[in-house]
C-alpha cells in the first residue's frame, strides 16, 4: 500500500484484504503507520494458500531494497492505481 502521492510504502499481511484495506481508508487504527502516513492506495498483492506462505513472502518483501518493492509494484501495476475497487468480497 501507499500514501496519495507514492512516496511511502507499507507491507502487511491479513486473511481478509478487502475488509483490511477498508480500514486502513477509514482511519480505524488512528495511531498506526498507516493513519500517521495516510496510506490508503493498494498498489499490489499477493494471494495464498496458507498464512505460513503469506508471512514468508511478507518478510521476504519487507526485507527487500526500495528499489525491489518499486520494480515488483511497476511490473504489475505501472500506473500505481488503487487496486481496492477490484477486490472481489468474501
Amino acid at each position: 500500500m501507499t500514501n496519495d502521492n507514492d512516496t511511502v510504502l507499507y507491507t502487511g499481511v491479513t486473511s481478509n484484504l478487502k475488509g483490511r484495506v477498508k480500514e486502513h481508508k477509514e482511519n480505524k487504527h488512528p495511531g498506526s503507520f498507516t493513519a500517521r502516513y495516510n496510506i490508503r492506495k493498494l498498489v499490489y498483492f499477493e494471494s495464498f494458500d496458507s498464512i505460513i506462505e503469506a508471512i514468508k513472502r511478507e518478510k521476504q518483501i519487507k526485507a527487500g531494497s526500495r528499489k525491489k518493492k518499486l520494480d515488483l509494484i511497476n511490473s504489475s501495476n505501472p500506473e500505481w492505481r488503487d487496486l481496492y475497487s477490484n477486490l472481489q468480497s468474501d
